[in-house]
């Protein structure tokens, strides 16, 4: 394991026309993988459009990774069915909290960097880097792979353990 660099909070927030895996609907939830962490969200019953709004935690090391997201139709006699997946750069984040550290940017809203769609990536469209009263904070939506459709929303968090305030 590399060089400890932080935390990283990752807000599950919902779902968009997901595919249907049942008969009429699907039961998603959402596994986010960092390297050898592996952290879920709860199932959401009948529901193509869900609502997790749930923050799962992450130790982020160097070297940075790629945050991975599958998605999945919870079964109870059989397999889990994939509802597709989908990948994020953590490199984007990480260097706009640098640049932070290095503007010393602390209270108000301010934006560090913008990361574009492409080829190379899953997101749906632009995705702005921003420093929200000293926190680094990135909102994707990203497209899942894999399926015909479907879209995961994530609000990510970068916290710098040597910018907390100890107790």
């Amino acid at each position: 394991m590399g060089e400890p660099l932080g935390q990283l909070k990752v807000m599950v927030v919902q779902g968009k026309r997901l595919v249907i895996r049942d008969f009429k609907s699907s039961d998603p939830y959402v596994i986010v993988k960092l390297g050898n962490q592996t952290a879920k969200t709860k199932v959401i019953y009948s529901c193509l459009n869900p609502v997790w709004n749930e923050e799962l935690s992450f130790s982020l090391t160097e070297p940075v990774g790629v945050l991975n997201l599958e998605v999945f139709d919870k079964d109870r006699f059989k397999a889990d069915d994939k509802m597709g997946n989908a990948h994020l750069s953590l490199q984007p984040i990480v260097s706009a909290a640098r640049l932070r550290k290095i503007l010393g940017v602390s209270s108000g809203e301010t934006t560090l960097r913008k990361v574009v769609a492409d080829g190379d990536n899953c997101l749906v469209g632009e995705s702005s880097i921003c420093c929200i009263n000293g926190e680094v904070v990135q909102s994707v939506w990203l497209r899942l792979g894999g399926v015909e459709s479907g879209e995961i929303e994530l609000k990510i968090k970068f916290i710098d353990p040597l910018e907390t305030p100890s107790q």
